[in-house]
């Protein structure tokens, strides 16, 4: 197993991909010379793409990969709960300059004050302001809003594709949204989103105000969960997305959930951003994204 990657391997496969990805082809349409501007779109990481290596691990891969900006779950010792662990955490990352700016998914089960405040109490001592809800009924929403206001910690539920019940797509969560707080909202996971049969272009401009968190991904065919590939290899209308996020002002983060490949993440993770960025360049932006 590879855990680790060369910087000459790194900087070769990251350029590369990145011309590739700027050059003029049908999906991206034509290139513009970067203006100066830095990217309007934020790129992050989901923890769970290193759901088998250690923090420390993780730590340096964020390195190699120049991502400072985590989406970090309580998977291995990513972020655990327990205050005293979480502590110890928290000192890692600060010292390594990373900055955590959404937990999740967290998976509110139980309809009660004390479990509930137990995950918004995890997030304050982290200083995390979007929490990822994987699964709430919609009839846990009034008791979760109520956290919301005392604590000031937005929520963004997460849809889970045509397998969830409750919620396939982000436009099942919106419609659940009406009357509610403004922070809550939605986490848009595009790959799910476009196996629940929703347009993702569309969604994006939907949802609006309420998005707060995307997970990023890539498929080859749109109706099959195992036909993931890093992002640029599949048919994911990335520049067509990242052009939504820019209309709707969107201020979150673009966080790739690489799924695949569990113990040897790194090439499909280091090819993913370099297209993201090598498709924001190609938007005419410059800056790492």
């Amino acid at each position: 197993m590879k855990q680790t990657l060369s910087r000459r391997n790194f900087v070769q496969s990251g350029a590369l991909i990145a011309m590739a990805c700027a050059a003029p082809n049908a999906a991206l349409a034509e290139p513009r010379p970067a203006t100066g501007k830095p990217s309007p779109i934020h790129l992050g990481l989901a923890s769970y793409t290193f759901r088998n290596f250690t923090r420390a691990q993780m730590i340096g891969f964020l390195k190699q990969l120049n991502i400072a900006d985590l989406n970090v779950k309580d998977v291995k010792d990513h972020l655990p709960m327990d205050p005293v662990e979480e502590a110890k955490a928290l000192a890692d990352y600060a010292a390594a300059g990373i900055k955590l700016h959404a937990a999740g998914a967290i998976y509110f089960r139980n309809n009660e004050d004390a479990d509930i405040r137990a995950k918004f109490d995890y997030c304050k001592r982290a200083g995390i302001s979007v929490i990822v809800a994987g699964d709430p009924t919609p009839d846990m929403l009034p008791r979760i809003e109520k956290f919301v206001k005392e604590y000031d910690i937005r929520i963004a539920i997460h849809n889970h594709g045509p397998e969830d019940k409750l919620w396939p797509s982000p436009l099942d969560v919106l419609k659940s949204l009406q009357n509610t707080d403004p922070r809550i909202g939605c986490c848009i996971d595009v790959g799910h989103t476009v196996r629940a049969g929703a347009d993702l272009v569309e969604s994006i401009h939907k949802v609006g105000p309420r998005l707060f968190n995307v997970h990023m991904k890539d498929l080859t065919d749109f109706k099959s969960k195992e036909s993931q590939v890093a992002v640029g290899a599949g048919i994911m209308p990335v520049r067509e997305m990242f052009a939504a996020l820019i209309a709707i002002d969107y201020k979150g983060f673009v966080d790739l959930e690489y799924e695949i490949h569990a113990d040897d993440p790194m090439p499909g993770v280091v090819s993913s951003f370099a297209y993201m960025r090598g498709v924001l360049t190609g938007m005419g932006y410059a800056g790492r994204g």
